[in-house]
């Protein structure tokens, strides 16, 4: 009479843990997913801040080096295309151009003792690095939580059913010219 209990118990006891098991890795995989949504748009938040700041300093430096319009024009371009980049690949091509114009605006400026003395460049200049330094601090931030995701829906046997729950791996936030953007533009007085 209890002989045909056992194997329901078994049955009934093995599904119990493979639902806690789906239950526990969807929601993991759920927060983590949030995670890198939320450090995407940390990331976007800080991109867009120095793409505000740029339009000031170019004011600026433009007072003291009108003659210098290829560079403003360059980095009004690097400006456009930050704020309509989409998604880390696009962000990345971006960053690098906005690295390299940033680099270029910063040069202009070395040439004009009135510039760097002026009070209002300072400011600027101070905002933008601290701007790329939270871009950088963003970029660490996100690119740990794409691995962590990464990372759970590759494991087994989470892989087994993570992408048919509509998980998918995320791209780092990878910038093709690590110079570039190994520290933030410095002006050397």
């Amino acid at each position: 009479m209890w002989a045909w209990l056992i194997p329901v118990i078994i049955v009934v006891v093995l599904v119990l843990i493979v639902g806690i098991y789906l239950w526990a890795t969807y929601n993991a995989l759920v927060t983590l997913k949030i995670r890198v949504d939320e450090a995407w748009s940390d990331i976007t938040v800080q991109l867009k801040r120095r793409a505000d700041l740029l339009p000031n300093l170019i004011e600026t430096v433009k007072g003291y080096a009108a003659h210098e319009k290829a560079v403003f024009e360059n980095v009004t371009k690097a400006r456009a295309e930050t704020l309509s980049a989409q998604g880390p690949a696009e962000a990345s091509v971006a960053e690098n151009h906005m690295q390299n114009a940033l680099k270029s605006i910063f040069a202009v400026a070395e040439a004009y003792p009135q510039l760097q003395a002026s009070q209002n460049f300072l400011q600027l200049q101070a905002e933008i690095v601290d701007t790329e330094d939270k871009v950088q601090a963003s970029r660490r931030f996100y690119n740990g939580g794409v691995r962590e995701l990464n990372t759970k829906i590759q494991q087994f046997p989470n892989n087994v059913f993570a992408r048919r729950l509509g998980f998918t791996e995320r791209e780092f936030f990878e910038v093709s010219d690590i110079a570039a953007i190994a520290e933030p533009p410095r002006v050397q007085f």
